[in-house]
């Protein structure tokens, strides 16, 4: 387990944290490698039948540790990443977010595997994917547009557009929007009742609205395999440079 996730039990609620407020809860391979941990280990207990995610402090997660992510060995038939997104996305049982601040990159891109996402006033919604010469990930390509409609997604994913909470309600890429005080408890409240409700009912419904998964898999590993070309590319080495250098990047 990374010391940067943590993970709490609530009677029948397992919520992990990205514990890394320093870096305003930027993901590392490690830390994937013990989200995926946790959410396999859920997937197989009896005890735990809803699962929260959340960030610690004022941000949910600022995305990919874009320089631990540079560094890591992407040619492993499973890395770290990879291995999250499957987890995620083919869990069989309830996963509740509680977006507590600024969801950026990965941090939006998984709430389209989440069942239920609540958001606090505070939160954001960004996917800068192009700006970082990226292209989108998490099967984001496919379930945005499917979740906000082609016009917003392309405005997102393409032109780079932050969404605010409400915004992000109102286009219906979440379930409700709380007010930072209250969002905590109020997402706690609600996965004690899935928690509480029929474990089966639960997980059939489940399999009934995500049945997509074969389509979600095939644009996962198409978006994987050009993401990791754009890590070797000279259009994200320059961004990169620029970040370094505090200057605008410059692609000619």
């Amino acid at each position: 387990m990374s010391d940067s996730i943590t993970l709490q039990t609530q009677g029948q609620v397992t919520i992990l944290t990205i514990d890394r407020p320093k870096k305003r809860n930027a993901i590392t391979q490690e830390m994937y490698g013990a989200m995926a941990d946790a959410l396999k280990a859920y997937e197989v207990t009896d005890e735990q039948r809803a699962f929260v995610i959340t960030g610690a402090e004022d941000y949910f997660t600022a995305g990919n540790d874009l320089q631990d992510f540079s560094m890591a060995d992407h040619r492993a038939d499973l890395p770290p990443v990879a291995r999250f997104l499957e987890a995620i996305s083919t869990c069989t049982k309830p996963v509740i977010a509680a977006v507590n601040g600024p969801a950026i990159g990965i941090g939006l891109t998984m709430l389209l595997h989440c069942d239920l996402v609540y958001a606090a006033d505070s939160a954001t919604f960004t996917a800068p994917f192009v700006k970082l010469a990226l292209v989108p990930e998490a099967a984001s390509s496919m379930l945005l547009s499917a979740s906000v409609g082609m016009a917003v997604a392309n405005d997102i994913l393409l032109a780079g557009r932050t969404l605010t909470a409400g915004e992000a309600h109102d286009y219906g890429l979440i379930s409700r929007v709380f007010t930072d005080a209250d969002l905590q408890g109020g997402v706690a409240e609600i996965a004690a009742h899935v928690a509480a409700s029929a474990p089966e009912a639960i997980k059939f419904s489940k399999s009934l609205i995500r049945h997509q998964r074969d389509q979600v898999a095939a644009q996962m590993q198409a978006e994987s395999e050009l993401f990791i070309g754009q890590l070797k590319s000279p259009e994200f080495t320059e961004v990169v440079s620029a970040m370094m250098q505090k200057r605008t990047p410059k692609f000619s």
